[in-house]
């Protein structure tokens, strides 16, 4: 298993995800960040059911990076409550995942 991590976080639009990425990239702490838009998302939050236009962040990190990389999205984070989910990859293209490995930190 590679010590890649990759981290989902949802965010209300492009301006605010390009402002997180950046920082985020600024700070060694992702070696890349997509911004995905059109994404639709319907939740319950606070006893109602809400039904939002969001950007989907796919953060690429490392396992030792990990940690940092939460408390810091939670600060920047205009949500109360921020989607920041992280998956272990277990596999993929070396020369990538050395990459990103080399690139968080930088």
């Amino acid at each position: 298993m590679s010590t890649v991590r990759m981290v989902f976080v949802t965010v209300p639009d492009e301006t605010v995800g390009l402002s997180l990425v950046r920082t985020l990239l600024d700070e060694g702490l992702i070696a890349c960040g997509n911004l995905v838009p059109g994404l639709r998302s319907i939740y319950r939050w606070r006893g109602a059911i809400c039904d939002d236009s969001e950007v989907q962040l796919i953060l690429k990190t490392t396992a030792a990076a990990w940690n940092a990389l939460r408390d810091r999205i939670v600060v920047l984070h205009p949500y109360d409550c921020p989607e920041v989910l992280c998956i272990a990859v277990e596999d993929g293209h070396p020369d990538y995942l050395r990459w990103v490995a080399e690139s968080v930190g930088s």
